[in-house]
């Protein structure tokens, strides 16, 4: 399955918003145009990437039957603050597709980063 960064900032938009103190079960982060299988995997993968806390699926016959994650990391509330803002988070992908840049974790957290600094550059230089 290949990684999709746009179900990857739902998927933290969504723990953000909905973890309180406990596990988040699938039927919890259903995101519209996405299965469960699909929902889980990128689940897992934030896991491994040591963005959620915490990854638990519960398989049989070889299917994923549902999951449940934590909360975000530090790190991953770190890389959600850099995409969460919808005008950083569309030029960020801009950049990307234009410049022919991998879509990356990383990448993504270096261009979310300048585009923020240059917006505050902005700012400051406009009072």
């Amino acid at each position: 399955m290949k990684r999709d960064m746009e179900l990857i900032r739902k998927i933290l938009l969504t723990v953000e918003e909905k973890y309180v103190d406990t596990w988040l079960h699938s039927n919890e982060i259903e995101i519209d145009g996405y299965d469960m299988k699909t929902i889980g995997y990128h689940c897992a993968v934030l896991h491994d990437a040591g963005l959620l806390y915490d990854y638990k699926g519960q398989y049989g016959d070889g299917e994923l039957l549902q999951f449940g994650v934590g909360r975000l990391t530090w790190d991953g509330h770190e890389f959600l603050e850099k995409i969460k803002s919808d005008t950083v988070w569309n030029k960020t992908k801009d950049t990307i597709t234009t410049k022919g840049i991998p879509f990356v974790l990383d990448a993504v957290k270096e261009i979310a980063t300048s585009i923020t600094t240059s917006m505050i550059k902005t700012a400051i230089t406009g009072l």
